[in-house]
C-alpha cells in the first residue's frame, strides 16, 4: 500500500496545504534571503571595481584568475546580456563562457593561446557596452567616489540576484527541507553520517545527505543518480536497501510540469538496478498539483508531504 501515491481523495485538500506552507515560508523568508544574497553580491562586485580600477583597466588577466566574474560583467552592460548574446557578439565558444560561469574555470581542454583571443573578445565587448549610467566615471575619464562605487555595486548586484532569483529562493528552500528532514530523524534516534560516506557503508539506523546512488541506463550502462537523502531504517536487516528521498519544492504550478519527468528517469534507472525493490519518494512543499500527483503515481513514485511530516514512518523509518 502507498503513502499517498494511492489516495487522489486526499490529493485536493494536501495540495491547499502544501500551498499555504510554503507561501508562509516565502512572505516570511526568502525576502531575507533575497536580501543576504545580495548584499554578498554587493561584496563580490565591489572586490571586482577594485580589482579592476573599477573598470577602467578591465583585462584578461581578470577574467582568467576569476572567470565566474563574468556573470557580474554581463549585468555591467546597458543592456544587460544574456549568456548567448554575449557568445553570438564576442563570437565566442559557448563552452567557454558556460564553464566560466558555472564552474569558475577556464576549459582544461581549450588551447591557451586561443583562450586568451577568446577572453579579449569578451572583454573588448564588454567595454563597448558598458552601462556608464551606472558608471559615470568611465564617460568623464575620472576616479569614482566611494558613493559612487557602493551605488554603482549595489545596481549590479540587485541586477546578478533578479536575474538569479528563482534559484535563490529554491535552493534556500531546499535546505529548509534538508534541515527538516534531519530534525525529525535525529529526533528518533538516526545518526548523520554525511560527508564522504557511500550508499553502502551505510548501517541501521543512519542516513546521509547528496549522495550519488549508483544506477543503470537503459543500455546497461551505469550511471550515479544524486540523491537529496539516502536513509536506512533502524532495524534494517542485512542487505536491505535504504529509503531515498528527494526534497521537492515548487514556487508556483508551472515548473513542476516541466521538472516531472526528471524523477522518471531516476526511478527507471533505479530499478534497472535494484528491482521494483527501491523505495524512491518525493518530499513535497510547495505548488504541486493533481497532474503531476498523477504523473509521478503512474509512474509508481511515492510522496510525503512536508506538512505531514510523520507519513515517513510509513516507510519504515
Amino acid at each position: 500500500m502507498g503513502v499517498n501515491c494511492d489516495k487522489p481523495q486526499r490529493w485536493k485538500r494536501d495540495i491547499a496545504l502544501s500551498v499555504d506552507l510554503y507561501n508562509e515560508w516565502f512572505l516570511n523568508f526568502a525576502p531575507s534571503t533575497y536580501r543576504d544574497e545580495r548584499g554578498r553580491a554587493t561584496d563580490k562586485v565591489e572586490a571586482m571595481l577594485s580589482r579592476t580600477a573599477h573598470l577602467q583597466k578591465l583585462t584578461l588577466r581578470e577574467l582568467s584568475e576569476h572567470p565566474s566574474i563574468l556573470f557580474g560583467l554581463r549585468m555591467c552592460t546597458a543592456p544587460p546580456i544574456a549568456r548567448d548574446r554575449l557568445v553570438g557578439l564576442a563570437r565566442v565558444p559557448r563552452a567557454l563562457v558556460d564553464k566560466m560561469e558555472k564552474d569558475d574555470c577556464l576549459p582544461a581542454q581549450m588551447d591557451k593561446a586561443t583562450v586568451d583571443k577568446d577572453l579579449e573578445r569578451i572583454v573588448a565587448m564588454i567595454r563597448r557596452l558598458l552601462d556608464v549610467d551606472i558608471f559615470p566615471w568611465l564617460a568623464e575619464n575620472r576616479e569614482p567616489t566611494s558613493q559612487e562605487t557602493y551605488r554603482a555595486a549595489t545596481v549590479v548586484a540587485d541586477r546578478l540576484c533578479g536575474a538569479n532569483a528563482n534559484p535563490i529562493i529554491r535552493n534556500a528552500q531546499e535546505q529548509r527541507q534538508l534541515r527538516r528532514i534531519k530534525e525529525w530523524l535525529e529526533a528518533r534516534g538516526f545518526t548523520d553520517l554525511s560527508g564522504g560516506v557511500a550508499m553502502k557503508d551505510l548501517q541501521a539506523g543512519t542516513f546521509a545527505f547528496r549522495l550519488n546512488v549508483p544506477g543503470m541506463k537503459e543500455d546497461h550502462k551505469p550511471v550515479n543518480i544524486p540523491v537529496d537523502a539516502v536513509v536506512m531504517p533502524q532495524g534494517a536487516k542485512a542487505n536491505q536497501l535504504p529509503v531515498l528521498i528527494e526534497a521537492k519544492s515548487a514556487g508556483d504550478f508551472a515548473n513542476t510540469n516541466k521538472r516531472r519527468k526528471e524523477e522518471a528517469t531516476k526511478i527507471g534507472q533505479l530499478r534497472k538496478m535494484y528491482t521494483d525493490a527501491v523505495q524512491y519518494v518525493l518530499f513535497l512543499c510547495g505548488y504541486f498539483d493533481s497532474g503531476y500527483l498523477g504523473y509521478e503515481a503512474a509512474e509508481g513514485i511515492d510522496w510525503v508531504w512536508e506538512h505531514r511530516m510523520d507519513d515517513l514512518k510509513r516507510l519504515g523509518l
